[in-house]
């Protein structure tokens, strides 16, 4: 990607640039088909202005993303950073409530992570990774 002539302003400035999210914690879930581990993941710091009193606070996106790491290997992973962002995407309605506040609200928005273009590897659930002959 870098020429050996590239200045190192350059390459400092990309990287600088470059979106990236952090994982800050692995939590231990129950699901349909057993225990599994998620990885929270935070975005940039981004200053939102209130509606309500027109000052500025800053804030992070967050979201979970499932892992196939036992507990200690993702607790291991805090602090490790990954290109990519976390975007609002539209979803089904369902109630939160504000932990500060008590208040139930309907949200139909979630957050979701979109890998760095080009970065990401699929992987089919239902078809074997390899074959044994």
């Amino acid at each position: 990607m870098w020429k050996e002539d590239t200045p190192t302003s350059s390459i400092i400035h990309h990287l600088k640039t470059k979106k990236m999210v952090r994982v800050i914690n692995a939590h231990l879930r129950e699901g349909e088909k057993g225990s599994y581990v998620s990885l929270e993941l935070q975005g940039d710091i981004t200053l939102v202005q209130s509606q309500n009193t027109g000052r500025f606070y800053a804030t992070a996106k967050r979201c979970f993303i499932y892992s196939t790491f036992d507990e200690v290997t993702a607790k291991s992973l805090i602090g490790t950073q990954m290109p990519g962002t976390i975007q609002r995407v539209d979803c089904e309605p369902y109630e939160f409530t504000v932990p500060e506040t008590g208040e139930v609200i309907q949200l139909v928005h979630s957050y979701q992570y979109v890998p760095e273009e080009g970065r990401m590897e699929m992987v089919a659930e239902k078809e074997p990774l390899a074959t044994i002959v």
